[in-house]
């Protein structure tokens, strides 16, 4: 990528007017004098904001999370509900993770929406963001605003927006909102606070919350009195309602404590993200020490949660996001099913991405599989969209999951419940979840899946995952692990290609960064650069009919060793 140095001088020098503070000014000054490498990382684009917000390494600069690169995406946005809702008392939602600044940068945001003249509801504390979107439906807002970076490393931070039905941001109100932001200059923002405009929330939002998620996610499980759960919230929000919800739901939980603290530095872990094992060590540990059933672990804004269970010898396993997943929708389809609510017009919901065992499924259970583009805010447009067809349930592969519509956005907090209540009840049944999980892959197909996930920073790893993107295009593979390609499908141009007959089809979602090769023998990869950290991911998934549950060790090692042929094959590394 060609930089022009001039280009970033011109973007810092404008840092230098006025309209920033005096430590700003400061800093800009410094970089200018002494550090010109990092004056280009901070100046050389905008942070973008994107389909569903902006996250990034805070900072200063316009490639920086600050007061003021937010305070303009604010602005905007502030602008864009006028417009919208001319006539409307305006309302926005606000709510923050546990990370540096979180709170400062939400109290600016709110800053900035009163100063233009909107009523603003504001978390007193820390609170995870299923809360906040559930909150924007709750308290009747047109807009919701949460400051997280996910599991993102401790210097980034980040700003979600979701509308006036609880799910993030959607065409065409993204690209709506972005052009007015793309329309400002960082002059225009208003600072200047009207304080009688914002309002505090906590308690009764809380108490609103806990009891839709005790009402979504219990079922009543037997056995509850003999299980045990290990809980950990890699110090993130989850602790402020995660606890609660499984005591009220009657369940004995065990904290690991030196993880319970909010602390944005993230201190017992190298991420904070609970799709990786090292995250659950300590949680692991004391599941051990007790002899606990579960461990289930939150990421900081509490939407993903990754779960161990003790596999056929008694070991505790962390499952993926697709295995948790699977088990969470085939037991709200048996509820379902049990209680006779399943007309035909249902649907479950997930990712072009994930484990292709949930259309599996839905065939099964007779309901419609909708599938979109990764992220929740696909889910939560089709659920808008299709107000007639009631949904159960979706996830993604990414240890996201919803239960019911009352949150728009994947839900660590009624998840968690549900995943409780599934191995509950599977223990007093004298089975497991982990027995369950191997029963289903008996009925419906062993489907194995592997992440790749390879990071590549800064300008030049910007342009080394955009030429990998464009060599698996130009360039597409014949055959993977012995078996013929059949079908490519490319989400930047929405065509889907036959290989076998020559016929192009046009792909029904909308367009996004994302290569899908199928084959065969049922192979499926997938490659897409990462819309909020400087990765670009793989994902691969393989399968196999699977007898008995006696085979399963013998079939696991055989598409376990099926992956690693494909990874070298293809030199994912």
């Amino acid at each position: 990528m060609d930089i022009s140095l001039e280009k970033v001088m011109d973007n810092a020098k404008k840092w230098l007017s006025s309209s920033f503070d005096a430590d700003t000014k400061k800093e800009v000054q410094d970089l200018i004098n002494n550090n010109p490498e990092e004056l280009k990382e901070r100046f050389y684009k905008d942070l973008e904001f994107g389909t569903g917000g902006m996250r990034g390494v805070m900072g200063v600069g316009t490639n920086r999370i600050n007061k003021y690169t937010l305070g303009k995406n604010t602005q905007g946005l502030s602008n864009y509900l006028k417009k919208v809702y001319p006539e409307a008392a305006h309302k926005v939602a606000i709510a923050y993770d546990c990370r540096h600044n979180s709170n400062t940068l939400a109290k600016v945001v709110a800053d900035v929406l009163s100063a233009n003249g909107i009523t603003v509801y504001l978390f007193s504390e820390l609170r995870p963001t299923p809360e906040l979107s559930f909150a924007v439906k709750y308290l009747d807002c047109q807009c919701g605003i949460v400051l997280t970076a996910s599991h993102n490393p401790p210097e980034y931070n980040g700003y979600k927006v979701y509308w006036t039905d609880g799910g993030q941001i959607v065409p065409p109100q993204d690209g709506e909102i972005i052009n007015e932001i793309n329309s400002l200059d960082f002059t225009d923002i208003n600072f200047n606070s009207n304080e009688s405009l914002i309002k505090f929330i906590d308690k009764d939002v809380d108490e609103a919350f806990i009891n839709a998620s005790l009402e979504n996610g219990s079922f009543n499980a037997k056995g509850k009195d003999q299980f045990k759960i290990v809980f950990t919230s890699l110090h993130g929000t989850s602790i402020t309602t995660v606890p609660e919800v499984l005591k009220r739901a009657g369940f004995d939980v065990h904290i690991v404590e030196e993880q319970a603290k909010p602390d944005g530095n993230f201190p017992t872990v190298q991420s904070p993200n609970p799709e990786e094992p090292e995250a659950l060590t300590m949680a692991l540990k004391m599941a051990d020490e007790i002899d606990a059933d579960m461990v289930v672990g939150t990421d900081p804004d509490c939407d993903r949660l990754g779960i161990a269970v003790r596999d056929l010898h008694g070991k505790m396993i962390l499952l993926n996001g697709n295995q948790t997943m699977v088990m969470m929708t085939k037991f709200l389809l048996d509820q379902w099913k049990r209680k006779d609510q399943i007309k035909g017009n249902e649907f479950i919901a997930s990712t072009i991405v994930s484990t292709p065992m949930m259309n599996e499924l839905a065939n099964a259970y007779g309901v419609e599989y909708k599938i979109g583009l990764t992220g929740f805010k696909w889910i939560a447009k089709m659920i808008k969209d299709h107000p007639e067809q009631p949904f159960i349930g979706g996830g993604e592969e990414s240890f996201g999951f919803m239960v019911g519509d009352f949150v728009r956005d994947k839900d660590a907090v009624t998840a968690t419940l549900l995943a409780c209540e599934i191995a509950a009840e599977a223990k007093a049944n004298k089975s497991s979840f982990y027995k369950d999980l191997l029963q289903a892959y008996v009925d419906y197909g062993f489907y194995k899946e592997k992440l790749i996930s390879i990071t590549k920073k800064g300008i030049s790893g910007a342009e080394e995952i955009k030429k990998m993107m464009i060599d698996l295009r130009e360039k597409p593979v014949q055959s993977i692990d012995g078996s013929k390609v059949l079908k490519i499908e490319d989400y930047s141009t929405s065509i889907s290609y036959n290989l076998q007959s020559g016929v192009k089809e046009s792909i029904q979602i909308p367009k996004s960064n994302v290569l899908i090769y199928y084959t065969e023998d049922g192979t499926k990869i997938a490659a897409r650069p990462s819309g909020t950290e400087p990765k670009i991911k793989f994902y691969i998934s393989v399968n196999k009919p699977l007898e008995s549950i006696d085979d399963f060790e013998a079939t696991q090692n055989e598409l376990d060793s099926k992956i690693d042929r494909i990874i070298k094959e293809l030199n994912f590394n």
